[in-house]
């Protein structure tokens, strides 16, 4: 009876744990439009290893079950910021395919690639644009329009490749480049959310494919996508994006971009602290 207690015990916790994440990774996506991987893959870590999962099994069942959730996330707050009519057609039109590429090269390259030094450049970048955002140094656009349609797809490319490699939905880098650029805080959040779902559909399907003829999964797991954490994961998650989305829009630029820094010096610390581990 008390072998009962504790396991049912141990479920609620992790099954609580993880509508948690789905419930933040939800209202970050509508606020920043980002995936939520920061969140959702050391949680998803986190909770495997508590079910007995293998390190080796735990991390690319995370990384693969985290692009999974951001697809309906990202269409869901993509779709909130639409109606909101600050969507940028024109930018997704151009990145579609760089991106789309990018996470297919990544899908490649991530198994003899060191992660570490993507997470480097990442969390270095991160690290500086939320010092230009939160100090207001340096804040003048590089630019006062968005580069040629070549240079765009050049970095859609690279957005694509790196959140292949690290495992999220690409929403900060792209908010992070727009910005550079002269397109404000609330247009590039909202683009931002769109690109999420560019780049986890194909993601997804690498993940699963990777992990289709992997010895040892667990019970319910389709390659590298765990099917139950998905499902408890979605619900709160869909829930709370509206919420964020309607917060983003009633913000000033300047209270969301101080949100939106803040918010990236957490992600640097996450993939710092991952590296020196």
């Amino acid at each position: 009876m008390n072998d009962l207690v504790t396991l049912f015990s141990e479920y609620s916790f992790l099954i609580f744990v993880l509508l948690l994440a789905g419930a933040s990774v939800g209202f970050l996506a509508g606020l920043f439009g980002v995936g939520g991987g920061a969140i959702s893959v050391p949680a998803f870590y986190e909770v495997f290893l508590r079910l007995g999962y293998s390190s080796d099994l735990a991390m690319p069942i995370a990384v693969g079950t985290s692009l999974a959730v951001i697809i309906p996330i990202s269409i869901s707050s993509a779709l909130g910021h639409k109606r909101k009519g600050t969507l940028e057609p024109y930018i997704l039109k151009v990145w579609a395919f760089p991106i789309f590429s990018g996470v297919a090269f990544g899908a490649v390259i991530a198994s003899f690639a060191a992660p570490k030094l993507f997470q480097t450049v990442f969390a270095a970048v991160s690290a500086l644009i939320a010092f230009r955002l939160l100090t207001g140094i340096g804040r003048k656009a590089i630019a006062e329009q968005l580069p040629s349609r070549s240079i765009m797809s050049v970095f859609g490319f690279f957005i694509g490749l790196l959140s292949a490699i690290m495992g999220i939905g690409g929403g900060a880098l792209s908010t992070i480049y727009l910005s550079l650029y002269n397109v404000s805080i609330h247009r590039a959040v909202s683009t931002s959310a769109a690109v999420g779902a560019i780049i986890s559909v194909p993601g997804t399907v690498g993940y699963i494919v990777a992990g289709l003829w992997v010895d040892g999964l667990p019970p319910g797991n389709l390659g590298f996508v765990s099917i139950l954490t998905f499902i408890i994961f979605i619900p709160t998650s869909l829930v709370t994006t509206k919420f964020g989305v309607k917060l983003a829009h009633k913000l000033s630029k300047r209270s969301l971009e101080m949100l939106f820094g803040s918010f990236l010096l957490c992600v640097s610390f996450r993939f710092f602290n991952a590296i020196l581990l």
